[in-house]
């Protein structure tokens, strides 16, 4: 059977597309998905809960070309995420005042994806091996081949590697002679250089903390962990880091200079856990003394908690990844369509394209978005 549109994933991306494209019933289509169900990258995500989307969206929080991600969330901004799931009877949570989650479970969400898919086939357990040809493209999966006329390559990232994800769309783009970017991981955690080991001391000891990195500055929960530093802030901050320096603001909302006369000792006086202000002050070469008594010299120490520079000297990796940076380059679609330049017919959409969002439900806003702005380009859905 020849189809009219192929799906390939059954994600967040891909489910949504065939959900928007179900609404035209003369368009023969259907969702190749390797696992035996949909969506269970998502519904893993956000412990079991799913972080829909952000009370702020912009183009500002992601990794990628502005202009592709600005016009995606244009055409299917964050409010209308959030209409579409309300209608299917969604009602998401929002959580320290910015994220959105599902209030029971991420079942919620593809429960509504799946029901809108309409009349699309479903195929379950049809792991996808090679696309070829072009009007038509023939699939080819370990279950057998099927045809196209057109593509939609929604197979996302290479975390998560348990949940069966891979570098297949890239390697279909590869064979397109489309450019790609190699999957690398994103919202994890960084490593430690020697300079830093006195925080793998501190594993456990978790408190807001701000970040500066390749320009972008981020605030959010700081984790101490056994291989370094993680937690939600950090996360973010992996996205934008490479390689070099980054600055650890540990207390954003103090103002160092109002204990500069103070009788207190630096630990009293500094709001932090006890536990982190030893092992900073061991690490800085400074006596835990009143604050009064500090030198110029001592102060400026002290003052570094404010500017911390640090070189992780790497991330925890792919399989600690919440998402991957890279993917078919951002130039070599159409940002009106997501269509392949090159290639009439075959489109890529969510993580298979290099945008990849911070942690905060961003990257299934993109994937929700990209995917409505192909289907109304597939299927001229108004």
């Amino acid at each position: 059977m020849t189809y009219d549109i192929l799906i390939l994933g059954g994600g967040a991306s891909g489910l949504m597309c065939a959900a928007q494209l179900s609404r035209d019933p003369s368009l023969r289509v259907a969702i190749i998905e390797g696992n035996n169900r949909p969506a269970l990258k998502l519904k893993a995500s956000g412990g079991g809960k799913c972080n829909l989307t952000n009370v702020t969206v912009d183009e500002s929080h992601f990794l990628g070309d502005a202009a592709l991600v600005k016009n995606a969330l244009g055409v299917f901004p964050q409010k209308a995420l959030l209409d579409y799931f309300y209608a299917g009877g969604l009602r998401p949570l929002i959580r320290k005042e910015r994220y959105y989650f599902c209030p029971h479970s991420s079942d919620e969400v593809i429960r509504i994806l799946v029901g809108k898919i309409g009349s699309c086939a479903l195929l379950l357990g049809h792991k996808i091996l090679s696309v070829g040809g072009e009007n038509p493209f023939i699939v080819v999966t370990d279950k057998g081949e099927l045809r196209a006329h057109k593509v939609v390559v929604a197979t996302g990232g290479a975390s998560y590697k348990e949940l069966g994800a891979s570098d297949i769309g890239l390697q279909i783009a590869q064979r397109y002679g489309i450019h790609t970017i190699p999957f690398a991981p994103a919202l994890v955690g960084l490593t430690l250089q020697p300079k830093e080991f006195w925080m793998k001391e501190l594993s456990g000891i978790s408190f807001p903390a701000r970040i500066q990195v390749a320009g972008k500055m981020l605030e959010e929960d700081l984790l101490f962990a056994h291989k370094g530093i993680s937690g939600p802030v950090v996360l973010s901050a992996s996205l934008y880091w490479h390689r070099g320096e980054i600055v650890i603001d540990f207390c954003p909302e103090f103002d160092l200079a109002a204990v500069r006369n103070t009788k207190k000792s630096i630990s009293t006086a500094i709001p932090l856990p006890k536990r982190f202000m030893k092992a900073f002050l061991d690490a800085v070469a400074l006596e835990d003394k009143p604050c009064n008594r500090l030198s110029w010299e001592e102060w400026a120490k002290l003052s570094t908690i404010k500017a911390y520079a640090m070189a992780p000297s790497g991330t925890f990796g792919m399989s600690k990844a919440e998402a991957c940076r890279g993917g078919v380059a951002c130039g070599e679609l159409d940002p009106q369509t997501m269509e392949a330049r090159k290639v009439k017919g075959l489109y890529f959409i969510g993580e298979s394209v290099d945008v990849t969002g911070e942690l905060g439900g961003y990257n299934f806003q993109w994937a929700f978005s990209s995917a409505v702005v192909c289907a109304k380009a597939i299927g001229a859905i108004k």
